[in-house]
Order: C-alpha cells, then sequence, then structure tokens
C-alpha cells in the first residue's frame, strides 16, 4: 500500500466496527511520521445542529486530528440529520449524493496533503442513492482499502464477504485492522489466526477495547512504519 502520493479509503465490516477510531488512528500515526494529512468522511448520516449548520462527530474527529485543514463542507461534503442508511437520508432531505462532488472535494484535499485519509459510511456496499453504493465512492477515488474488522461473533463471515465484495468492485484491499468491539470476544485469538489465513496476510494492528476513550487508540510503531513503506 502506498500511502504518500494519495491517501486511503477506510472501509468496515458492518457500522459500528470502528471505522472512525481506525481512520483517526491512521491520521494520528501518518501526521506523527511528518506527513501533510487531510481527513474526510464523503457522507454522513447522524449529526446535531450547530450555529454553522449540521455537524458530524465523526467528521469532526477527523478533521481534529489532520494537520491540513479545510472547510467543514470540504471535509465532510454530505451531512445528513438522522442517523439512517445515506440513501434514506438523502431522499429524505431532498438530496442526491453525486460522486462527481466528493471527488471534486477529494481532489481540493489532495492538492496539498501527503495523503488523505477517507472514511466510508456503514458497510461497503451500503447504499448512497438509487443504483449507487459506498463501493463506487471508493471506487472513483482510486484508493487501497484498509478494512476494518469488528471482532465479535460472526466477525469471520462478514469480513470474508466484504473482502470478496472489494475484490468484486475491482478495488484493492491491501490492510485490516481488527478491532475489539466487545470486552469479551471468545476464542478471540483463534478467530483472528483464522482471518490472517483466510485475507491473505497478518492485521495491520489489533486494537484493544476502548469504549470510553476513543482519543487513547493508537495505532503501533510497527503499523505506522508498514503504512509508510507500502507492505
Amino acid at each position: 500500500m502506498t500511502v504518500k502520493p494519495r491517501g486511503i479509503f477506510i472501509a468496515g465490516t458492518d457500522t459500528g466496527v470502528g471505522k472512525t477510531l481506525v481512520a483517526t488512528a491512521v491520521v494520528r500515526a501518518l501526521v506523527q511520521q511528518g506527513l501533510r494529512v487531510a481527513a474526510m468522511k464523503p457522507v454522513a448520516a447522524g449529526a446535531v445542529s450547530t450555529a454553522h449548520g449540521l455537524r458530524n462527530t465523526d467528521a469532526l474527529s477527523l478533521a481534529a486530528a489532520a494537520n491540513i485543514k479545510a472547510p467543514y463542507e470540504v471535509i465532510n461534503p454530505y451531512c445528513f440529520p438522522q442517523p439512517v442508511s445515506p440513501h434514506i437520508a438523502a431522499c429524505e432531505a431532498g438530496m442526491a449524493i453525486e460522486i462527481q462532488l466528493i471527488k471534486a472535494r477529494f481532489d481540493e484535499l489532495a492538492r496539498d496533503a501527503d495523503a488523505v485519509v477517507v472514511e466510508g459510511a456503514g458497510g461497503w456496499l451500503v447504499p448512497i442513492g438509487a443504483k449507487q453504493t459506498m463501493a463506487d465512492v471508493a471506487m472513483a477515488l482510486g484508493l487501497p482499502v484498509l478494512l476494518v474488522v469488528g471482532l465479535r461473533l460472526g466477525c469471520l463471515n462478514h469480513s470474508l464477504l466484504t473482502a470478496r465484495a472489494i475484490e468484486a468492485s475491482g478495488a484493492r484491499l491491501t490492510e485490516w485492522v481488527g478491532n475489539h468491539i466487545e470486552f469479551h470476544f471468545e476464542r478471540g485469538a483463534e478467530n483472528i489466526a483464522t482471518l490472517e489465513a483466510q485475507l491473505g496476510r497478518a492485521p495491520l494492528d489489533i486494537l484493544r477495547f476502548e469504549p470510553l476513550n476513543p482519543d487513547r487508540v493508537e495505532l503501533s510503531a510497527g503499523a505506522a512504519a508498514r503504512l509508510l513503506r507500502g507492505d
């Protein structure tokens, strides 16, 4: 995976598996390596109304971690109030999510950055319109994919299905991170070993269960170095 020229797309096996936690950790790791890093959340559903407009907490976390600053509307072009599937949120808002606009905002961020870390919404094939999915966004941006695996019962099936869908889309799955989203995961080590064998590579990192202090979650030094080497 070559991070410096473009960036990376953070996908998840499902919603609620820790994409934002991993994405912000990736941003911080690359910043600590001396890179100019921008972050992007193209589509966010679930936001609060502020004096400056709708704001999504995931997008704000990504923006805070990056050292390339940009207007919120560039970082998060599509922001909807209700935490529902993007295509439903867009329909209720009377809007259409346009991938061309997302690509333009990405290019704007990429001009000044060594890397742009882009976090998807929901899972790989979550709909963003009548015919398009989040996979189409990743493909339009041309980014390698890092898959966040929520470590819990069922993660093997979810991970392997998602990996096959990514491959079928024509995207390149280059890394995966296991994120413990439950305090105790029965046979966790065995599941991680199975994922390593089935996905064909060791995880970039395995993150601990940290529900109260997500900002303390960091990638290991080895993971940051691997991102830069493009292993």
